[in-house]
Parts: structure tokens; C-alpha cells; sequence
């Protein structure tokens, strides 16, 4: 498998697959502490400003890891960016399956579902990452 500097790479993967990707060293770092908590199976709460690339440093060592992770965005409008536009294409760059039927079965049904229902407060976008194991 690539390395997460690999898949970051300005010639990686993402580079390869996502328009008008651009690699950020600020989103390697945290992409590199997420795996780092899936790997020691410790929790992360990371909190970072506009234009670090969280979405993607969260979502690929997610992807990568197999594990049940939770999610909580400060807005339902990124929410439905995740769940609708970088889950599914992600997935795809990174060879998984992306249909919104299998996502549902990898977050859960219940959790999609109540997601749906949830109003998420509009703050200052936090990540919690957990597994949910």
C-alpha cells in the first residue's frame, strides 16, 4: 500500500485523481497524526483553520484504516459536502467502493440515518475522530 506521503504527493494518487488537488504540508502533518491514532487506537481531536485540506487529511487514513469512525462537522452544509461529494470520490481515488449504498453500510445505517436528523450546531468547525468500535 502507499504511503500517506506517497498518496499526498504533488504526482500522488490524490494529485492524480482529484482536480485541482494541491498538496499542503499542513495536511500531510494531520493526515500522519489521524493514522497515528488509528494505529496506536488512541482518540484525536484536531482543530484547524481555512485551507489546511482537513477533509481529505481525516478522510483518507479513515478510508485507509477500515474502522467505524464518527465524524462531527459544525455544519449540516459540510456534512452533506462529505457524506454526498468527498466520501464517494475519495473512495473511488483510493480504489473503494463508493456508492452511497455502501457508505450507509460502512457508517452504519443508524448513523447515516440519524445524521439525516441531526441539526449540527454552527461553530467553529471541529473533527472528532474515534473509533466507534
Amino acid at each position: 500500500m502507499s504511503s500517506l506521503r506517497d498518496l499526498f504527493a504533488a504526482d500522488g494518487q490524490l494529485a492524480r485523481a482529484v482536480p485541482g488537488y494541491r498538496p499542503r504540508a499542513a495536511q500531510l502533518r494531520m493526515a500522519e497524526a489521524v493514522a497515528e491514532a488509528f494505529d496506536l487506537g488512541s482518540k484525536l481531536v484536531v482543530e484547524a483553520g481555512t485551507g489546511t485540506g482537513k477533509t481529505f487529511a481525516y478522510l483518507v487514513p479513515a478510508l485507509l484504516s477500515g474502522r467505524h469512525v464518527l465524524v462531527s462537522t459544525g455544519t449540516r452544509t459540510l456534512q452533506d459536502q462529505l457524506f454526498h461529494r468527498d466520501l464517494p470520490m475519495l473512495a473511488a481515488a483510493l480504489g473503494r467502493l463508493a456508492a452511497d449504498q455502501g457508505l450507509a453500510e460502512r457508517l452504519g445505517a443508524g448513523a447515516a440515518a440519524a445524521s439525516r436528523e441531526i441539526s449540527w450546531p454552527r461553530t467553529v468547525e471541529r473533527l472528532l475522530l474515534q473509533d466507534a468500535r
